[in-house]
């Protein structure tokens, strides 16, 4: 395995470089230091803080319960243990939308209070003031459109966005607009393959999809989910990269099996 250290350290700079070469951007969400570390260690280019910390830490049905504290306390933690990934924090539910100051202020105490290198908001034309106000203070921001988890009681559900024409060309909109203010790239998140690719082509800056097919510059999953952590959730743009829930339950059961029955500890495992 290759050392993080050998690998330039990601900047949106160089996540700008790698659209232009057609390399494409790997990420993936992590919440503690541990995971972060191993994810850093292995040449992870981006990690997001995700909101999706709401459901895979805590256990919320949705991403809204998530404080900002909690976010600061997850992205904390990732960053202790980065030296190399570029690390992005979403802004929690609630701590943006409608107040641009308020906006303002979630994404200076994120910066500051964990160190992170970003911060990301779902939306599009209706939050550009929030995003504006926090490009003026020198914060970068990742964009985020397409099935946005936070708007889920407007939705319903989580079903494919963008598939009619109004809404594709809305979104195709909103990617041009997100541009033009100053965003470093956008999550596409569930959208159709060819909406996607197109939006990839007409815009300058990255595009990281999440569902959202092969045509954009990067891919990012819930770390859980690829790692088969959290077997619940399969949707169909989910490959599971191992199956961690059946082998940590049987460690688990071999453990409490070797206590039961005093085989554990052992006469070389005591002082």
């Amino acid at each position: 395995m290759h050392s993080s250290k050998d690998l330039p350290k990601i900047t949106t700079h160089v996540l700008q470089e790698m659209k232009q070469k057609g390399e494409k951007i790997a990420m993936l969400t992590g919440y503690d230091y541990s995971m972060a570390r191993l994810l850093d260690k292995a040449g992870i280019d981006v990690i997001l803080v995700g909101d999706s910390a709401s459901n895979v830490m805590a256990g919320h049905r949705t991403t809204l319960p998530i404080t900002i504290d909690q976010m600061i306390y997850h992205a904390s933690s990732v960053m202790r243990a980065v030296e190399r990934a570029l690390v992005v924090v979403d802004l929690p539910f609630g701590s943006y939308q409608g107040n641009s100051i308020e906006a303002l202020n979630t994404a200076i105490r994120i910066m500051k209070e964990s160190g992170a290198n970003a911060v990301k908001l779902e939306g599009g034309e209706e939050i550009v003031e929030s995003i504006t106000r926090i490009l003026s203070a020198g914060i970068p921001v990742l964009g985020h459109l397409g099935l946005t988890p936070q708007s889920i009681n407007k939705f319903g559900t989580y079903v494919v966005r963008a598939t009619d024409e109004e809404e594709s060309s809305k979104l195709m909109n909103d990617a041009k607009i997100l541009e033009e203010v100053g965003c470093f790239g956008i999550v596409l998140e569930k959208i159709p393959a060819k909406l996607a690719a197109d939006v990839t082509k007409s815009i300058g800056i990255p595009t990281i999809g999440i569902g959202a097919g092969k045509e954009v510059d990067g891919q990012v999953l819930v770390i859980h989910d690829m790692l088969g952590i959290n077997t619940d959730f399969s949707p169909r743009f989910l490959r599971r990269y191992n199956n961690l829930q059946e082998q940590m339950i049987s460690s688990f059961l071999r453990y409490i099996d070797d206590v039961k029955s005093q085989d554990f500890p052992n006469e070389k495992e005591q002082y």
